[in-house]
């Protein structure tokens, strides 16, 4: 129950973020109805229809996308006909004339009565306009439904955060009304209170129109949630055991019996071996690292992994990487068995493109390292990067506890470049940012992205930090933006030492040629592997493309990537 209540925090925290900011002008422009016939039915439809199509996005596919989006322009006509008639009373009067003697006549009630039904069908209408709205919590409850597939747990949740959201606005509907009351007892301005709402309405639907919900508001959030988000994604995600106290000297994690190790079955194919199961296992310390060959962290992770592997495997360690895809072209064999030749990886590979692997641990993370005893039992599990020695020192205490002998104490020590390097933590301000329209945040091009179709775009002249803007004619779909025609650009405003970029050409075996600049100019010795110092470089192969390491000072910069082909297929950008 923990866990729906989380989820439920999580929606009442959305009154003070930038998501709900368009929203609010369509629930308090009744405020001045009685609640339980205006506002309590309009926070009903909301947060019924908000979880509707919340769940179909999560679990019916593309489809759904269109139908939402269908959905919310018959959304915004309604709220421009609803903005109109608080502007003009005798508008009103004459659209509502109709459905009150309709009303009456079907119900035998007063005409007062229809309230609660015209507030369901406008709730029904912003639960529309907001369903697209993701926060933190939201993205993790529909990232994990995604993922893991239909389920009635990832349902509840959503419904538990639709109602969190829907409770909070309902405690702020019923003060503002008392609040409306009160001033229209002590002043007459029912007329521009009216008349204000009705602009309201009006500028909300233009802000949706435009894209400002999601690019401009944010700018005028009031309180930031992100923090506080953040600690209920943590309880919301699998919990690690709790750790004993860390020696500087000798990091000791402690080692509990989390179940024994799920079946490798669901593998599509093996590399460097052949399957592997439980039973064959037993007698081996395993370690099984959850990677993606695209994914920045899990390849800083990698010169660990590979270190362990070769220098604890006659102690008898068994290193597996479960290869399970974040990007489609992820799940192709061919490119898997490339990105393992080309990164040297010589333990066994289990290609996982069908998420079995990864579903039968119950994981959610890249990279996540899982560490089995002698008897199949998970002792220890560590997520993300980092705490190196720590996990390495898990390793020698269960090969010891394996009967293993002479085992070096020291620690491996790891020269990575390029990719490998270990982040700037310190200096990112940065974080990984998705290109599609499924999980694109802080989009700044002049027009808003349109799902699935060519379109022009325009980055706007200055962008903020953490904006990021295409510039060219573009299809967007759901995990990436291809190029329709050259030339084409991207443009980031970031902040770190490395900014990296998840790059493919849209056909197999065509290359695409590019040109990258920091703050309008070549990047010289900021360059990385991927382009040289005047910033050229080419697309082959769909892969994690290093194009910009700072040497100086880590300050705010413009990254602009120009594609002087059309074709290329982007993802992501990452940073470190």
């Amino acid at each position: 129950m923990l866990v729906y209540f989380l989820a439920f925090v999580g929606g009442v925290l959305t009154i003070l973020s930038p998501c709900i900011l368009p929203v609010l002008p369509f629930v308090f422009a009744r405020a001045d109805q009685p609640f339980r016939r205006s506002g309590l039915p309009q926070l009903t439809g909301m947060a019924l229809t908000f979880s509707f199509v919340a769940i179909a996005a999560a679990f019916g596919g593309h489809w759904v996308v269109r139908l939402n989006q269908g959905g919310r322009y018959v959304a915004m006509l309604i709220f421009l006909v609803l903005g109109a008639t608080l502007l003009f009373p005798s508008l009103a009067e004459a659209l509502t004339r109709p459905l009150v003697r309709a009303g009456s006549r079907l119900q035998g009630s007063p005409s007062a009565e229809s309230g609660a039904g015209k507030s369901f069908v406008l709730g029904i209408s912003t639960g529309l306009l907001w369903a697209p709205c993701a926060g933190p919590i939201l993205g993790l409850i529909l990232t994990g439904a995604a993922i893991q597939g239909p389920s009635v747990r990832s349902s509840f949740l959503l419904l538990s955060f639709a109602l969190g959201a829907a409770t909070a606005l309902g405690i702020a509907l019923f003060a503002g009304n008392k609040a409306f009351a009160a001033m229209k007892r002590s002043l007459s301005f029912e007329g521009w209170i009216r008349r204000v709402l009705g602009a309201a309405v009006i500028m909300g639907v233009v802000a949706i129109a435009l894209g400002w919900d999601t690019n401009l508001l944010t700018k005028f959030s009031f309180v930031n949630t992100s923090r506080a988000e953040a600690h209920l994604i943590d309880a919301l995600g699998p919990q690690k055991p709790a750790n004993a106290p860390v020696s500087a000297a000798e990091p000791q994690p402690a080692l509990t019996d989390e179940g024994p190790m799920p079946d490798l079955s669901g593998a599509v194919a093996w590399l460097n071996s052949p399957p592997l199961t439980r039973k064959s296992l037993r007698g081996k310390v395993v370690l099984v690292d959850f990677w993606t060959y695209s994914c920045i962290n899990c390849l800083r992770a990698l010169p660990y992994v590979e270190g362990w592997a070769a220098k604890y495997k006659e102690g008898g360690l068994v290193v597996i990487g479960v290869h399970t895809p974040e990007f489609a072209f992820e799940k192709e064999r061919a490119n898997v068995e490339k990105a393992v030749r080309d990164l040297r990886i010589s333990y066994p590979v289990a290609i996982d493109s069908e998420y079995k692997i990864w579903q039968a641990f119950n994981n959610e993370y890249w990279p996540a390292h899982y560490f089995i005893d002698g008897k199949g039992r998970i002792r220890y599990h560590h997520f993300g990067e980092g705490e190196y020695d720590e996990s390495e020192g898990v390793i020698q205490r269960l090969l010891k506890e394996n009967g293993a002998t002479s085992l070096s104490e020291e620690r491996i020590s790891i020269p990575a470049n390029g990719a490998e390097a270990a982040p700037d933590n310190p200096d990112i301000r940065s974080s990984e940012t998705y290109i599609g329209y499924h999980r694109a945040e802080h989009f700044g091009s002049v027009e808003p992205i349109v799902q699935d179709s060519r379109k022009s775009y325009t980055p706007r002249p200055r962008l903020s930090l953490n904006q990021w803007a295409l510039g060219g004619q573009w299809k967007v779909g759901p995990e990436s933006a291809v190029l329709q025609t050259s030339p084409g650009k991207l443009v980031f405003r970031f902040h770190a030492r490395d900014l990296h970029m998840v790059l493919g050409a849209a056909k197999d075996g065509k290359s695409v040629r590019f040109t990258v600049k920091l703050d309008g100019t070549p990047p010289g010795e900021d360059h990385e592997s991927d382009a040289d110092a005047n910033g050229a470089g080419t697309i082959q192969g769909h892969r994690l493309y290093q194009l910009i390491r700072q040497k100086g000072t880590v300050e705010d910069r413009t990254f602009e990537i120009e594609f002087l082909d059309p074709g290329v297929q982007a993802f992501a950008f990452t940073f470190g």
